[in-house]
């Protein structure tokens, strides 16, 4: 594959993935807006968030079959279109219920490209590059965060927050030219992949029996929640509690998600010295320990707009380690059943986001202590997962 191929299906392939976040991040600034506008309150309009998390969580599912049944590019340029439509649907949405049903709708759509981009990752690439390129991935996703809440409080403050809806659409509009006319098709249809649910179950469960996509998935899955804990709580925490505009806060967040674009980054770096389980090791213990500094802050009241900046983007920071080796070590064990492990992880991922989310919004107390409390809960359980699993490695290679 030449460079110039190479590089713009790394772009392709960064703007699939991207585009979930980008809908969860863009819309964060007019939560206000919404909410009056909709004659609700902020952490109603938060459950739109909660509803896009598990339409992605189910739709991975059915997208991990399809992608191996039918090549990458027919799903992909279906589920395009489907985000497309409902996001026209979210625009001209009368009410919070019915904004709620099709942002779920909108995610059973967009993750396609998710699901569809790691597979085709793993089509192109040995297994010992997959890290590297999901961290070049990382990069190009990591933008999203930067601009799209900038992008989404401009909007709002200028045209309303209905056409917030409406870029993501024009988005969704791009990507279905750049998949159709740009991106190759690198798995031809496999007729021999059953559609069948008797059949379909077995192989997902043939997949989550691998020990090792296990351990990864979970680990990297409910490491990444704390993410969507801090996307879930922050409007809150910044905008109503430390008094940020809508733009003040779309740069906060912009700031932040820089720590995920840099540590994503110099992974590569690390991963010229290091294996994968041994930074995804060591930066679990790190993000650990800063989801305490985080959570002690609060209980202790010291937790200010510039600490509470400066902490998130550590955690961030530590999540762009994580996340790209722990999926590259989940995925290795899978070739010809890439797209249903994908699906499977990407799954696992995001039902670990919807907990985290739905936490947030449910222990809403009027207090800044719920979100690094979720986010510390993530780190805990990610550490302990990972020191387990290599403590158990360790005892069995001493065994044999």
């Amino acid at each position: 594959m030449k460079n110039k191929q190479q590089t713009l299906i790394i772009l392709i392939l960064g703007g699939l993935i991207a585009l979930s976040p980008f809908s969860i991040d863009m819309y964060l600034p007019a939560f206000p807006a919404i909410a009056v506008s909709l004659r609700s309150d902020i952490a109603h309009v938060g459950y739109s968030l909660t509803s896009y998390y598990a339409g992605l969580c189910g739709g991975q599912l059915v997208y991990g079959i399809l992608i191996d049944r039918f090549g990458r590019k027919k799903p992909l340029l279906i589920g395009l279109l489907v985000y497309l439509a409902a996001a026209i649907g979210c625009a001209l949405a009368p009410d919070i219920p019915l904004l709620i049903t099709v942002r779920l709708f909108m995610a059973l759509g967009g993750c396609v490209g998710m699901v569809a981009a790691r597979a085709i990752v793993r089509d192109l690439f040995p297994p010992e590059d997959t890290a590297k390129i999901l961290s070049i991935l990382v990069l190009v996703m990591g933008v999203a965060p930067i601009i799209a809440p900038t992008i989404g409080g401009v909007v709002n403050t200028l045209l309303g927050w209905r056409w917030v809806f409406g870029v993501m659409g024009f988005i969704a509009l791009m990507l279905i030219a750049a998949v159709k006319w740009f991106l190759p098709e690198t798995r031809s249809a496999d007729a021999t992949v059953s559609l069948k649910i008797k059949i379909i179950a077995p192989e997902y469960l043939a997949v989550l029996k691998n020990r090792s996509f296990l351990i990864y998935s979970l680990a990297g899955g409910i490491s990444y929640a704390g993410m969507y804990a801090y996307i879930a709580g922050s409007p809150f925490v910044f905008m109503q509690k430390f008094g940020f505009s809508d733009q003040s806060y779309g740069w906060a967040f912009a700031f932040n998600a820089c720590g995920l674009i840099l540590g994503s980054q110099l992974n590569r770096l690390a991963l010229k010295r290091y294996e994968s389980v041994k930074i995804s090791n060591y930066t679990a213990m790190l993000l650990l320990l800063t989801g305490l500094v985080l959570l002690f802050a609060n209980v202790i009241g010291q937790a200010g707009p510039y600490i509470t900046l400066a902490l998130t983007f550590l955690f961030l920071f530590w999540l762009g380690f994580i996340n790209p080796n722990a999926t590259a070590l989940a995925l290795k064990p899978f070739s010809a059943a890439a797209g249903r492990a994908s699906a499977l992880l990407g799954s696992i991922q995001m039902t670990a986001g919807v907990a985290a989310s739905w936490l947030v919004n449910f222990l809403d107390n009027g207090t800044t202590l719920v979100m690094p409390a979720v986010m510390f809960g993530c780190t805990l359980v990610t550490a302990g997962l990972l020191f387990t699993y290599r403590t158990s490695r360790l005892k069995q290679m001493q065994v044999n």
